[in-house]
């Protein structure tokens, strides 16, 4: 006798089991990112903290997304100039037309190596048509 078929998956293709962190974007910083006290602008790290929620949001349809809220964001260490700075996301809420994602961020300090938390953030993305209009993600591509 042979077992049952597995039952479908509740997530779109191509996503991973709930609590997969995965890396969506890393980035080099550079002096033209800095403050006056030689550290990274929070503005530069919270545009790639939006880019990283993007790449997420991707998984799970291709479509539009766009940013719905930052519900939160924390800022725990600097950014200096040279740090490797890595994003990864996390999906912990999906709806029909929204998903939230997690983003932590953590740096690889240049002349160590060291890493460090410096930044986490939750978004809620909504995919949206032409138009603008919030569309259930798991239709056909809309892009």
């Amino acid at each position: 006798m042979t077992p049952p078929p597995p039952a479908p998956s509740p997530h779109a293709p191509g996503i991973d089991t709930p609590g997969t962190r995965r890396l969506a974007l890393r980035v080099l910083t550079q002096p033209k990112d800095t403050n006056h006290y030689g550290t990274i602008f929070g503005g530069v790290i919270l545009s790639y903290i939006d880019q990283a929620a993007f790449v997420e949001s991707t998984r799970h349809g291709r479509h539009r997304w766009v940013t719905a809220s930052v519900d939160r964001v924390d800022f725990k260490a600097p950014v200096h100039t040279g740090d490797i700075v890595n994003f990864y996301t996390l999906t912990t809420r999906t709806g029909t037309k929204s998903v939230s994602i997690g983003v932590e961020v953590e740096v690889e300090r240049f002349a160590t190596a060291e890493r460090v938390a410096v930044t986490s953030a939750i978004l809620t993305m909504v995919s949206v048509d032409a138009m603008g209009t919030p569309i259930p993600f798991l239709s056909p591509a809309s892009i």
